[in-house]
This record gives structure tokens, C-alpha cells and sequence, in this order.
């Protein structure tokens, strides 16, 4: 199984695209939209689609990336069972923004990630690209975490996270991967919008006292 999905399904541009890169192109794409939709099929989806990426990049040489999917295996579980019943008395969770308390945590544990991964990758493996690649494993993380618990500004962490990654998977030779989170660039945008609108919605509609009757003509 595993020499099929590493085997070459194309070739782009004098480059081969393997069936690892070609199925995480689909399960990616189909895994945004349904976040932007916040449709909880996108947790299975999403595991499937990283257990696809982290073969793809450890063949790739981003050990970074690679060791982040196993992660998000486990964040996926979380957010799955998180976006179920992690809403008030066990409900389905709905959009909130993120505290300035979270805010401050979050660059904090993001500087600390960067610069530990980035120490890591220099001293124990031959990764080429060290700073960004462990750079974009800390923003992923933290867009993760804020995914799970539906803040409507992780959109923009996961924004700032494929502005770095379209141009590192340019240099890596992996084409089909840029074009995804070019694509992901844009649902993403699409999603930040859904989700902004869900919050507003909620914030304007007029709330009915327990135990009123609705007005009737």
C-alpha cells in the first residue's frame, strides 16, 4: 500500500506527483470546505488527509511537517468529540472569538514552538528549510487548537501558516501541494467570511426569555 501511494501517478513540469499527493490534494480541499461549512465531517476527513500528508512529507524531507500530522491525528479526535458536545451543557459548540488571555498565550507557545522545532530540525535531521519549516508546524498547531474549540480568528492563523507554506512547497518541488494551499489560501478566506457572518448573526438575534410565548397577532 504504502509503495502505491508513493508511487508516481503524473509527472508536472518534469516532476512526479505521487498518489500520496494526489489523494491528500482531494481529502484537503473536500476537508476545508466542510470547516468553512462547520459540517463535523470534517474531522474524519481531516485524518484521513494529514495520515496521506504525513507520508508525503517525510518522503520529502519536511520531518517537521510530517511528525505535525501525528498530532493532528490526535487534535482531530479532540475536535471531533470538542465540536460535539463541547458547547454549554454538553451541546454542539458554536463560533467565538478568542480572549486577549488565549491571544497572549497562544504567541507565547507559538515563539517557544518555533524556536524548539527550529533547534531540532538543525541538530537532528538534514532539513534544508529549519525556519520555515518550523515555523509553519507552530502556526498550524495553534490554527488547530483554535479550530477545535471554533475561534473565528484561527482562519487567520491558517491564512498567515499557507502564505508561508505555497512558496516552501514551490522550492520542495512538491507543485500539486503549493496548488492545494493556494486553494486552501482561498477557502480559507471563504471560511473566515462564513464564520465572521454565523458569529454576527448570533450577536444581533434577540434572545427569548425562558418560559416566553412567541408574539402572535
Amino acid at each position: 500500500m504504502i509503495d502505491w501511494l508513493t508511487g508516481t501517478a503524473f509527472t508536472v513540469a518534469g516532476a512526479g506527483i505521487t498518489w500520496a499527493e494526489l489523494l491528500g490534494f482531494g481529502t484537503g480541499v473536500l476537508n476545508v470546505w466542510l470547516v468553512a461549512r462547520q459540517r463535523i465531517a470534517n474531522w474524519p476527513v481531516g485524518i484521513a488527509n494529514v495520515l496521506l500528508l504525513m507520508l508525503l512529507f517525510w518522503t520529502a524531507g519536511l520531518y517537521a511537517d510530517a511528525g505535525l500530522q501525528l498530532v493532528y491525528v490526535g487534535l482531530g479526535l479532540y475536535g471531533w468529540w470538542h465540536w460535539l458536545f463541547g458547547g454549554e451543557q454538553r451541546s454542539r459548540l458554536t463560533v467565538s472569538r478568542t480572549s486577549r488571555r488565549e491571544w497572549l498565550a497562544l504567541v507565547a507557545a507559538g515563539t517557544v514552538l518555533t524556536g524548539a522545532i527550529w533547534a531540532l530540525l538543525n541538530r537532528a535531521t538534514d532539513s534544508t528549510v529549519p525556519l520555515p519549516d518550523a515555523l509553519t508546524t507552530a502556526l498550524s498547531l495553534l490554527a488547530t487548537y483554535g479550530q477545535t474549540r471554533k475561534r473565528v480568528e484561527s482562519w487567520w492563523i491558517w491564512i498567515t501558516a499557507d502564505l508561508i507554506y505555497i512558496p516552501l512547497y514551490l522550492y520542495k518541488g512538491l507543485y500539486l501541494t503549493a496548488g492545494l494551499y493556494l486553494i486552501f489560501l482561498g477557502l480559507c478566506v471563504l471560511g473566515l467570511r462564513a464564520w465572521r457572518a454565523d458569529l454576527r448573526q448570533r450577536a444581533t438575534a434577540t434572545p427569548v426569555p425562558p418560559g416566553a410565548l412567541p408574539a402572535t397577532a
